[in-house]
């Protein structure tokens, strides 16, 4: 083990001897190999976007009766999932967490996400692909589910936040794309290169499925591989509506219990007039709707160390 470590230092080193030379003895390959690694890096910063959206109904027994509900499969463009390099191996796909909406009705909703280059590729038809990810779905969710499907224009909790958190998408630290890398350091450049990389590489929660005619799909195109996705907790809160001596409601008030959290500087919370965003890297994540619109420059909140609660007070609009 210790021998391979070595290996690497010996490697790394040789990079960094080469990087030197480079940019001494020419400067304009040497800015233009920079260049190229950090925007190459830089593409894999894009979050998912939502490309299209099908619905069906999940089933209990084989002969499709009694429905259990909807399922809506959100078919997302993402450029972390790997493009495919043979059409003779399995096709990579990063699928997210299933979430269910009992609000109306039971439906559930699950993203599935594919290299930009697969849906454009099936821009005129995407029936291939809306059958490869039903299969995906029943295999890797144990689902039974009607093969019959309407696109539909969006499912439930289908905004931007949701899709990042179910699919696990994280914001790293941005680099700017103008810096100037003929002043830097081959050392300096080289850690931005390797924190560019190190996103590239970060695809822990995916799958592979195989990419055949529809008619050729059965559960055995599917391989599973292994994730290790942390699912934020939601945290137990409690929202009153304060009101006045003649029963009008005043002001909003909401009390979180973050016993995981030590101050307030932990806490990403945002307010609009409709709801409440509460997320705490990796331990809780709350999305609330208020039950009345509320002035979002009123708001104020105050983080309880020794109980570990944060409570949020605004005033609702009259």
């Amino acid at each position: 083990m210790s021998g391979s470590t070595g290996d690497v230092l010996q490697q790394v080193n040789q990079f960094w001897s080469i990087l030197d030379d480079l940019s001494q003895n020419d400067p304009a390959a040497y800015r233009e190999l920079i260049e190229k690694q950090m925007k190459e890096g830089a593409g894999f910063r894009a979050p998912p976007e939502l490309d299209s959206c099908i619905r069906t109904e999940m089933l209990t027994r084989a002969n499709q009766e009694p429905k259990k509900g909807s399922l809506f499969i959100n078919i997302c463009s993402w450029k972390r999932v790997p493009a495919p390099q043979d059409p003779s191996r399995p096709l990579p796909v990063c699928a997210g967490k299933l979430e269910t909406d009992e609000n109306e009705g039971i439906c559930t909703v699950l993203d599935v996400a594919f290299n930009p280059a697969v849906l454009q590729e099936s821009k005129k038809d995407k029936t291939e692909v809306y059958m490869l990810t039903l299969s995906f779905a029943q295999q890797h969710h144990g689902m039974r589910l009607s093969q019959e499907y309407t696109v539909v224009s969006c499912s439930p909790k289908s905004n931007p936040e949701d899709l990042h958190r179910r699919l696990g998408f994280r914001q790293w630290p941005y680099t700017s794309s103008k810096t100037d890398t003929a002043s830097q350091t081959p050392a300096a450049l080289l850690q931005q290169i390797t924190a560019l990389r190190s996103e590239k590489q970060h695809q822990d929660s995916g799958a592979q499925i195989d990419f055949r005619p529809a008619e050729q799909i059965n559960m055995d195109l599917i391989q599973v591989i292994s994730t290790t996705f942390v699912q934020p907790q939601k945290p137990e809160y409690q929202l009153e509506v304060k009101t006045d001596k003649e029963g009008v409601a005043r002001s909003i008030e909401i009390t979180l219990d973050l016993p995981k959290v030590c101050s307030m500087s932990e806490c990403d919370l945002r307010i609009s007039k409709d709801d409440v965003l509460l997320e705490v890297e990796d331990v809780y994540y709350l999305l609330l709707e208020l039950p009345k619109p509320v002035i979002e420059d009123t708001a104020s909140a105050i983080f309880n160390k020794k109980n570990r609660t944060l409570t949020l007070r605004v005033d609702v609009f009259l």
